[in-house]
């Protein structure tokens, strides 16, 4: 007869929505105290450096760059992040801050409103194209390994994961599956997969609705709309 699983170490509490987590750069935390203006004008600095990754890599993030396509003098993108590492830093928060967003008070299914196993395939699915998207941005930010599961935005993510498999299965170790869960979607192996294997992004958004289907023991769940 099978025994239950052992307790895991006191995962953290995401009985219910959890705040939004930051990466804690000092350009986040000042932003709050930003007068209206200048919150504009950050905002479409990180914008115009969110295009940029997104038509030419991390590579293509400039100082100068981002001031162009922003139409700022490049001053401007100096005194508002320093350098560029701060610069790719506000914009990883930016996006980031984004994505906790949208799950947490965004449309269904990626936000309430749609069951565990929707939002389960909405949420890889929608990590998958973000990575895709920064995946430069995202490999450059990666922690070292001692630090690779503690950040509060790896923290937030698996909790938020954990709450929908305790909702979708119940009697499952939700804690440890939700680790399982988010190695699928680390920006490593998206990068070994996409790059150095050549597999297609649609495969890996196939994988994961296979992957959740096969967890929480449901049929195969038509792709949602993200």
């Amino acid at each position: 007869m099978p025994t239950a699983p052992p307790s895991f170490p006191e995962p953290e509490k995401t009985t219910g929505p959890p705040e939004l987590l930051q990466l804690g750069t000092r350009a986040a935390e000042d932003e709050p105290c930003l007068r209206a203006d200048a919150a504009r004008n950050r905002a479409r600095l990180l914008e115009a450096a969110a295009r940029l990754v997104a038509e030419h890599g991390a590579a293509g993030v400039t100082m100068e760059a981002v001031a162009a396509a922003a139409s700022v003098g490049k001053g401007t993108v100096f005194r508002r992040f320093g350098d560029r590492t701060g610069l790719l830093m506000a914009l990883l928060d930016h996006s980031e801050k984004k994505f906790q967003a949208a799950l947490l008070g965004g449309p269904p299914p990626l936000g309430p409103g749609a069951p565990p196993v929707e939002r389960l395939c909405a949420f890889g699915l929608a990590s998958l194209r973000r990575c895709v998207d920064e995946l430069e941005l995202q490999l450059a930010a990666e922690p070292s390994a001692e630090r690779r599961y503690t950040p509060a935005p790896r923290r937030f993510l698996r909790g938020h994961v954990a709450l929908l498999l305790r909702q979708a299965v119940p009697d499952a170790d939700s804690e440890l599956l939700s680790h399982t869960l988010l190695a699928y979607l680390d920006p490593a192996l998206v990068h070994h997969l996409t790059e150095q294997c050549g597999v297609p992004p649609v495969r890996l958004e196939a994988g994961w609705l296979d992957l959740v289907s096969r967890v929480t023991r449901t049929e195969h769940p038509a792709e949602p709309s993200v």
